[in-house]
């Protein structure tokens, strides 16, 4: 098994700003892909029983690598995609949030056009997350941006209807930047608040997927000093991993026990997280 982590470079620069492997007991094996079209990476996802990464490039990209870090799929530039999250929906596309444009866009797998917007413009301030229901339905977390602006909560679009969302969670101490569904078909949000602040709390928050009623609440060991919490990972084997500044964490999903720290690395400014044996 390998861990693998997107490190962004960081507001401040001092990120790694690249896709990194480590070996299933947190040590670090090094850079996974050194191709120039891999910039400051964002979201990630497996395809196709993990044999390639979907990446989102801050070049306004995504590719696909295969396992040994080559590039074998490139969308090309998109004007304006601003990538952040990205993950398969039930249609077989790849779908990733168009951070300033307040939306999420389509991609074929095969990444061969630039697919289409799947919500109108602007249907939130600023998006940190999304996740499709069996049903059809797609739930987008609304978060605050880089520069302040945004709200705290998550709407969900009906399937009937792409154009308002509904607005489904009210929680005065939810800031979402990732969620992901839970095998119990809740929503597992990752959550800072107050949104970067110096001591703001850090925890993953459940929520009814129906009546948008917080289920319970993770966290982590206070001494872990886990900060900066991104990207959320499930896996088959019931471990919920999360990845922040400096830390990728763990928890056993069916009981919310904290299991402890897998990957401690300084410069590490986390943003997702895939689990590829």
């Amino acid at each position: 098994m390998r861990v693998l982590i997107t490190s962004s470079s960081g507001a401040n620069g001092q990120g790694y700003g690249a896709l990194l492997s480590f070996s299933a007991q947190g040590a670090l094996r090094g850079t996974l892909s050194h191709d120039s079209r891999l910039v400051d990476p964002r979201g990630m996802a497996p395809h196709e029983g993990d044999s390639l990464i979907y990446v989102n490039s801050g070049d306004d990209r995504v590719l696909a690598l295969d396992q040994g870090g080559d590039v074998v799929l490139d969308s090309g530039r998109i004007p304006g995609l601003d990538p952040g999250g990205g993950k398969f929906g039930p249609d077989g596309r790849y779908y990733v949030t168009v951070r300033t444009l307040g939306t999420i866009r389509a991609l074929p797998a095969e990444l061969d056009d630039h697919g289409e917007l799947v919500i109108p413009e602007c249907s939130v301030p600023f998006p940190r997350g999304f996740e499709f229901g069996g049903d059809g339905r797609l739930y987008l977390a609304s978060g605050i941006g880089p520069t302040g602006q945004g709200d705290n909560t998550i709407v969900v679009f009906d399937h009937q209807s792409s154009e308002e969302p509904t607005p489904l969670v009210s929680d005065p101490e939810l800031s979402p930047l990732d969620m992901t569904m839970s095998p119990r078909n809740t929503l597992l949000v990752s959550s800072e608040w107050p949104f970067g602040e110096p001591d703001a709390s850090t925890s993953v928050r459940e929520y009814d997927t129906l009546t948008g009623e917080l289920v319970r609440v993770l966290t982590p060991d206070p001494s872990v000093g886990l900060r900066r919490p991104r990207g959320l990972r499930l896996t088959p084997d019931g471990l919920l991993y999360w990845v922040g500044e400096e830390h990728l964490v763990a928890f056993e999903y069916s009981s919310g026990q904290f299991l402890g720290t897998i990957v401690r690395l300084e410069r590490l400014n986390g943003q997702a997280v895939v689990i590829v044996s």
